[in-house]
């Protein structure tokens, strides 16, 4: 495996996910259209980003041989739970 100096990898990542960020709130803030559309929108852009994260940050192909590293994605399902479901208990109580 080869590492380099220069963390090009993470800096592409970090541009993706502020492009997916950013074109959520463009979406949220700047287009007419109906409310469980643009939810809908945010959900879907919310999993691409999750998704991308996984493998430009948590570095989940970097097991044996390329395999997916199956601890990584057991854990940030586990604070993606954690976060979503928390979130939700404080809103509402």
């Amino acid at each position: 495996m080869h590492h380099s100096k220069y963390p090009i990898g993470h800096i592409i990542g970090l541009i993706l996910s502020l492009v997916l960020t950013f074109l959520a709130m463009i979406v949220a803030l700047h287009t007419n259209l109906p409310r469980n559309v643009i939810m809908w929108f945010i959900g879907i852009l919310a999993f691409l980003q999750a998704g991308l994260q996984l493998f430009m940050f948590m570095h989940i192909t970097e097991g044996e041989n390329g395999k997916v590293n199956v601890a990584n994605i057991i854990y940030s399902i586990i604070i993606a739970l954690v976060v979503v479901y928390g979130t939700i208990w404080v809103i509402h109580y």
